[in-house]
This record gives C-alpha cells, structure tokens and sequence, in this order.
C-alpha cells in the first residue's frame, strides 16, 4: 500500500460499502453527517412563516439545541438485517414538559443495492447512500397552530455559500403532487451530494393527504466556533473550512400540519459521488406512448378506411 506524504483524505478511486457508510453516520449523527449537521430545532407560530424562505424563521419560541439533546443507546435499535439504527432523544433542560411524552428521532439507514424505500417519498438510492429520516413525535406545541423546521449546517468549498438546486419533473409517481427535487452538491473530494424532495408528511403513513410543503431559505455563512466539532468532519474535510446555514420550514398556516397527529417526518438521501438521477417512471412511460401513439394510430385507421372505401368505389362496375 502506498504512502501519502501529507494526510489523505477522500474516497479517492474507492467506494465506501454500505456497512462503512452507515458506521460512519452513526459514529457522527446527530451531530455532524458527513459534512451535513442538523443543529436546532425550530418551533414558531404559523402566521410568522412570510419570510422564512428569504431568511431564518422568526423564532417565537426558544429553539431546542441538539447540542443538548439526551440521546438514546444506539444499540437497541441497531438492525444490521436493514442496515438501519435510530437515535432518539429529548431535551435535557425540559421546564414545560413539551417532551413528556414526545421525542425527536434520527433514522440512519445505509442500502446495499439500487432501490427506494416502501414509504414517501421514496427517493432513489444506489449502493453508496444513506437515507436520514427526521421524525418529530408526541411532543406538545408550545403553540396552537406552532410549525417546526431544522437549521441544518454545511460545508461550503469556498468563501461563498452554495445554492441549493431545484430539479424539476413531470412525474410524480412516486411522490404524489411533488414534481421536485431539491439537492446540494460537493464538488471536491469527497465529493457528495444531499438529495430532498420539498415535502414532510404529518401522518407515519406518509401520503397526499398529510403532505406538507417543505421551504429551504438560501444558504447563509455560519461561524465554524457555533458548530459542535465533529471529528469526522475533521477527518473528511480537515480542519479549515467555510461553514455555511440553511433553515429548513415544514407546513404551512394551512392544510396539513403538525397539530393533526403530533406527527412530523422528512427525509434526505447523503452520499458520495455522483447523486442518482431520476429516470421516467414506467407508468408516465405508458401514459406518454400512448398520448403520443393514439393520433398516429387515428391517422393510420383513417387512411386504411379511406383506402379500402376507394378500393371498393373502383370496382363497381356499370350495367349500361
């Protein structure tokens, strides 16, 4: 094995397998997912949702910290049959009693294969992803209509923060109604990517009917001192980097929302490499060869009608 002169980091030519993936997630979630950070946890009243795509939420209530979460012993949840482990915790400081009963949950899962999941909204994965679900609870609002969203921190590959980009489809198969696909993109090594569709749900079922919008304000600079100090961060990326923020807002004053069920979930696919790509479903396939091949198949009968009515036209013959 050859040497490296300076530390190396990086994948390099080699990709991680899904059991390296998902121990790196659990050895860093919640605190620091290979250069992605959930940090806080908003809750704000919905009639102060009117700026929150330009900018950090108006905050009407204290944000929970992460950083001071109780979390659950990994283990017992540890499935290797799925490649799957849960964190779930609850503030360690609780003085309203809004975790009682409730508890914020981090599903880490790594995949071995191409696929998607059996739940919304069912993004597609290949053998070097993981899958990171946010699940919300039990908890009790500190307001009557309150809605939640994430501050969710990244590594920046230079002095200006990336934009998040917007892929737009005509098939919605396998997220109903949503026709989007959010994601960011690391160019260097390691490069990565974090895929989302802009869409929470507030039933476990996900389904159109408990679809909530998920609004994602524009990346903004962040303070690498403010960040818990991840080691695999480190270890990935070194030690001198940009940090920059984004704010993640779920529902919206109306419709579906966390006050249904007490129920709050989203999910976003993290990996290396190039990120999957959409191909069209075989049901829009379908529809489509036959929007497009029923005017040609009316043409065509038309012209065989045309022709044997002609035919028959020519063969009379007259009795004079």
């Amino acid at each position: 094995m050859g040497s490296c002169e300076e530390p190396c980091r990086g994948w390099g030519h080699y990709v991680p397998s899904p059991v390296l993936l998902l121990s790196l997630l659990l050895t860093a979630a919640p605190f620091g997912l290979l250069g992605e950070e959930t940090r806080q946890l908003f809750e704000f009243d919905s009639t102060n949702t009117s700026d929150a795509v330009t900018k950090p939420p108006r905050k009407s209530y204290p944000p929970y910290s992460l950083a001071e979460f109780s979390w659950n012993n990994i283990t017992d949840s540890l499935d290797p049959a799925t490649l799957s482990a849960t964190f779930r915790g609850h503030p360690i400081h609780d003085p309203t009693g809004a975790f009682a009963n409730g508890s914020l949950a981090l599903r880490v899962q790594a995949f071995s294969k191409s696929g998607r999941p059996a739940q919304p909204p069912r993004l597609l994965h290949t053998a070097d992803t993981c899958q990171l679900e946010v699940a919300l609870v039990g908890a009790t609002p500190r307001g009557n209509r309150s809605l939640f969203g994430l501050e969710v921190a990244t590594l920046s590959q230079g002095p200006d923060c990336p934009s998040v980009q917007e892929q737009r489809s005509i098939d919605d198969e396998y997220a109903p109604a949503v026709f989007q696909l959010d994601q960011l993109l690391w160019g260097s090594l390691p490069s990565g990517f974090v895929q989302w569709r802009p869409v929470a749900f507030s039933q476990k079922q996900g389904s159109r009917d408990s679809a909530m919008p998920c609004q994602a304000s524009p990346l903004y600079p962040t303070l690498a001192y403010l960040l818990p100090q991840s080691p695999i961060v480190r270890a990935f990326f070194g030690s001198q980097n940009n940090f920059c923020a984004f704010n993640l807002t779920f529902g919206a004053s109306t419709g579906p929302g966390y006050w249904d069920q007490h129920y709050l979930s989203w999910s976003m696919l993290l990996g290396v490499g190039s990120p999957p790509v959409d191909a069209l479903s075989p049901l829009v396939l379908g529809i489509m060869a036959v929007a497009l091949g029923a005017p040609g198949l009316m043409l065509l009968a038309g012209g065989l009608f045309v022709m044997l009515g002609h035919k028959r036209h020519s063969e009379y013959q007259s009795i004079n």
